[in-house]
């Protein structure tokens, strides 16, 4: 057969179907809501329709399922749009995560807990393209194999270390409500990663332990509570006791003096020790004064 007689690749379409039929992807991660995005969302397509067609595949149960597109749809329903364009595909399970989540890792904004989300759910669709590629080979090590490429896969894809995409993954073992934290920007990253490591239950009454502390834990208090948990230690009355702890800083306020704002009582010449020296010398003399003065 020449080149001539080949079938070119079939173009997709943009087709119109009704605003009822698409509905979101089961278990997607991101969220959703009103705020001042997705305003300017709706502003948008007011004025102009939906310009970009939303990806979307056949659902067995009827309809459509969404993999790109769910800020839009909710836009254009707030809008009144009968119709929306989109691009029908015909993708399996893992072909459409990998897709929903590529599409959706690309926006802004995103929080700590989607984009964890969106790492676990990328991970586990390429690591089950890669089982069931190899079930005719010997299983054994294929697990950790796997793991490692689908861990290297995502990284790369998302532009960010193997390390750094393990560690936002840790954080779906928080429970949601140390979740919902993070993404409140209640507790930092860093110990939000060492207190992915406590049980469950230990998480839960780490939440009673910083509510009776008023206190969240520091990246030095969640490292040791997560040793704790690993020497079957961490107990409700231990966690109350590390999360009362005064912070050091607490206990040794410091003052901090910009080089700039004491630039102009000093010769350009003086070094910072130098003006440290002096300002202790005159403080002593400063003092001393004070002690005549009040012994008068």
């Amino acid at each position: 057969m020449s080149k001539n007689d080949e079938t070119p690749p079939m173009q997709e379409q943009v087709q119109q179907i009704p605003i009822f039929e698409p509905h979101p992807f089961e278990g997607h991660p991101f969220r959703v809501v009103d705020d001042e995005a997705m305003t300017r969302t709706v502003e948008s397509i007011s004025q102009f329709g939906v310009i970009s067609p939303l990806l979307v595949r056949p659902d067995p149960d009827g309809g459509y399922e969404i993999i790109s597109g769910h800020r839009r749809c909710h836009a254009a329903e707030q809008v009144g749009l009968e119709t929306l364009p989109v691009i029908v595909r015909e993708m399996d399970d893992d072909e459409a995560i990998i897709a929903m989540v590529d599409s959706n890792l690309q926006r802004e904004t995103i929080l700590p807990s989607e984009r964890a989300w969106a790492y676990k759910m990328k991970m586990d669709a390429i690591k089950h393209q890669g089982q069931r590629s190899s079930l005719s080979c010997d299983q054994v090590g294929h697990k950790s194999a796997d793991s490692l490429k689908s861990v290297t896969a995502v990284a790369e894809d998302a532009g960010t270390s193997k390390t750094q995409v393990q560690r936002y993954i840790r954080l779906t073992n928080l429970i949601p409500e140390l979740m919902d934290m993070v993404d409140e920007k209640k507790i930092a990253f860093n110990p939000a990663v060492e207190l992915s490591y406590l049980t469950r239950d230990e998480q839960s009454h780490l939440l009673e332990a910083m509510d009776y502390a008023q206190a969240t834990p520091s990246l030095s208090q969640a490292q040791r509570l997560k040793k704790l948990s690993q020497l079957k230690q961490c107990t409700p009355e231990a966690m109350e006791i590390l999360m009362d702890e005064v912070k050091k800083e607490e206990l040794a306020p410091t003052v901090t003096l910009p080089t700039e704002l004491l630039r102009k009582y000093f010769p350009k010449s003086y070094t910072p020790k130098q003006m440290e020296d002096t300002i202790i010398r005159l403080l002593d003399q400063w003092q001393k004064s004070r002690q005549r003065n009040q012994s008068r």
